[in-house]
């Protein structure tokens, strides 16, 4: 034990003290030398989650050029990513008679059920228990290389972009989690968005404190920059409200009167530029408004709150059959002043699944039984593989041409139990 210890020891030491576009190259240096392996190299999955990108020569390169993505369909990467466990084999090649076969091994990287890409090898010889072992050890420390050094750096972001992003897709990127999944234990929350090149207005986000789960999913009217921006002032305000203190329905109260603030400096900036002042107000004015679903979990009792402005209604997962959700429906932000938002109660039990989506998750069937049935069918994945076959169903029936975003954003809840004195979530 105290040897494993020090062998991770000296892969944190190594990654440490690299400067943050080599560290993952580092590691692989030092994999090579500590494991005879003949390569090593990191594949970080793109924005879409459908495929990886090379990364560890593209950073010692210093990441010019479009990165050459790797399709995961039927490969043994989508295996590795799906199953989350590491794929070991003989790739037959003998460099003479004496010498053992070249084994090839694949280890996911993920952090959280945050699938971030894949760690591949070459060695000399099959792995023995003890090696297989150190392997995912490496895997986790590169794990937190790239969740530490991206902060730095746009090389791990370039390798997660195989298509260009336009740029309200780059303004609305800014406004995502880090990570679109979190597995906590006593829950997993996953997101998922498309088209991840040139999306909408679009949004989700979630976070975690002391006491509960914080989620999200807003829905900006456009898909321009403009509706970017409105997402930019939505995101921001629940954000600010959240992390003062305050409870649902204020955050909801912050983002109508944001949106309402924006709106009228748009005007403002409408009528300085147009002879047709009523005009410009009626085209500007009309495009201002944001639904939006606000939720909050209690990790300790699993009470819950939940807000809906405007928004088309959830679905849930429950002993295998998906009903619709039907809470009662405020107005969407940006549409009156000092409007009030109903704080209401979803009642969760253990073994939910809840499935907060956007209009633009029905649009090619106009319905939504296609998607219902895909809930039920999926109900045993990982909630990050389930977000990503919600979306990648909108692409295939609209022939990867949707009029509007689709976006899903999934918790699984699992109960009850964490402590407010807990230092950390408990494991599954």
């Amino acid at each position: 034990m105290a040897d494993d210890m020090g062998w991770v020891s000296d892969l944190l030491a190594a990654v440490q003290a690299a400067q943050p576009v080599k560290s993952v190259a580092v590691l692989g240096r030092v994999l090579r030398e500590q494991l005879s392996a003949e390569e090593v190299t990191f594949l970080i999955t793109d924005l879409g989650g459908n495929a990886v990108v090379r990364l560890t020569g593209s950073i010692e390169q210093g990441g010019t050029g479009a990165p050459e993505p790797l399709a995961l369909a039927g490969t043994v990467y989508e295996g590795v990513i799906r199953s989350q466990q590491p794929w070991v084999s003989s790739e037959g090649r003998v460099a003479d008679a004496a010498s053992p076969r070249a084994t090839r091994v694949v280890a996911p990287v993920t952090d959280r059920g945050d699938a971030i890409g894949l760690l591949e090898l070459t060695l000399p010889a099959p792995p023995d228990r003890r090696t297989l072992e150190r392997i995912t050890e490496a895997s986790r420390v590169l794990a937190f290389a790239v969740v530490i050094n991206r902060r730095f750096t746009d090389l791990y972001e370039w390798g997660r972009r195989t298509t260009k992003l336009s740029l309200s897709s780059e303004i609305q990127h800014r406004l995502l989690p880090e990570s679109f999944t979190c597995d906590a234990g006593r829950f997993i929350i996953a997101g998922a968005l498309e088209p991840a090149a040139d999306v909408g207005g679009d949004t989700f986000d979630y976070t975690l404190n002391g006491h509960g789960l914080n989620m999200s999913l807003t829905d900006a009217m456009g898909h321009d920059v403009r509706a970017a921006l409105l997402a930019t002032v939505v995101v921001g305000a629940l954000r600010n409200a959240r992390r003062a203190g305050l409870g649902l329905a204020a955050q909801a109260e912050a983002a109508n009167e944001a949106v309402l603030a924006h709106t009228v400096r748009e005007h403002r900036a409408a009528v300085d530029q147009s002879a047709q002042v009523t005009s410009a107000l009626a085209e500007h004015g009309a495009q201002a408004m944001v639904t939006g679903q606000l939720l909050w979990v209690e990790f300790e009792t699993g009470r819950t709150e939940f807000i809906n402005a405007g928004h088309i209604w959830p679905l849930l997962l429950r002993d295998g059959h998906v009903e619709e959700v039907t809470p009662v429906v405020d107005l969407p932000f940006g549409i009156a002043s000092q409007t009030s938002y109903r704080v209401q109660s979803l009642g969760l039990r253990p073994g939910d699944r809840l499935v907060l989506i956007t209009d633009g998750m029905l649009e090619p069937q106009g319905h939504d039984r296609v998607l219902r049935r895909l809930i039920e069918e999926t109900g045993h994945l990982h909630p990050r593989e389930a977000t990503r076959t919600f979306t990648q169903s909108v692409l295939r029936a609209s022939d990867h041409d949707p009029r509007d975003d689709a976006t899903v954003l999934c918790l699984d809840w699992s109960g009850p139990g964490w402590s407010q004195d807990d230092s950390s979530p408990p494991s599954p």
